[in-house]
Parts: structure tokens; sequence; C-alpha cells
């Protein structure tokens, strides 16, 4: 049985492929669940575009979602401490009108 003093021991190899590294830009999520798990779509939309893509999609349990919050609001209030407070930007509607009609002079 393995005790608390021994997991400190322990440590965890992990690989990030060269692939991943470069990681994908999103500047819109949306988040949908089931009694099973929730599912986070990360989203690029770009001006111009009619039509956004999904660049990645993150399969949680309910218990990696919740912890995935805390560690989030941990980060984001270490953040804080450092470069002062994250403004809310106004959030735009979906949909948004990138390739819609522009003004006219």
């Amino acid at each position: 049985m393995n005790t608390p003093e021994d997991k400190k021991g322990q440590q965890l190899n992990i690989d990030l492929p060269e692939d991943i590294a470069g990681g994908l830009y999103s500047n819109l999520a949306i988040i949908n669940h089931s009694h099973s798990e929730f599912v986070v779509d990360f989203i690029k939309l770009m001006p111009g575009m009619p039509k956004a893509k999904v660049n990645s999609r993150i399969i949680l349990t309910p218990q990696h979602a919740k912890r995935f919050l805390k560690a989030l609001a941990d980060n984001i209030a270490r953040y804080e401490q450092n470069n002062g407070e994250i403004r809310d930007a106004e959030v735009p509607q979906i949909p948004l009108n990138f390739g819609g009609p522009t003004g006219q002079a």
C-alpha cells in the first residue's frame, strides 16, 4: 500500500510531441455536458470568415472538469497577483458578424 510519503518521491514523465508543443490558437470555447462527461470545443473565429473551425475537442469526466476549474482559477489568481486584474472585454453575441455588411461612405 502506498503512503503519502511514497507518492512524494514518484515522478510523472510527460511526453510533449513537437507537433503539439506549438499549441493551437482559440478565442472561443463551447462547453456541453451529459451526466457522465463534459465536452469542451476550442474554436478559432477569424474576421472576415463566415465559418469557424473547432481546433480541438477535450472530453473530461465531471471530477476532472471540477479539478480543471480549480486549477484554472488558481492560475488566474496567481497571474492577476503578478500582472494586475484581467478585465472582461465586452462579450460579442453569437453569431458574430465577421463577414457581414460594412459601413458605406
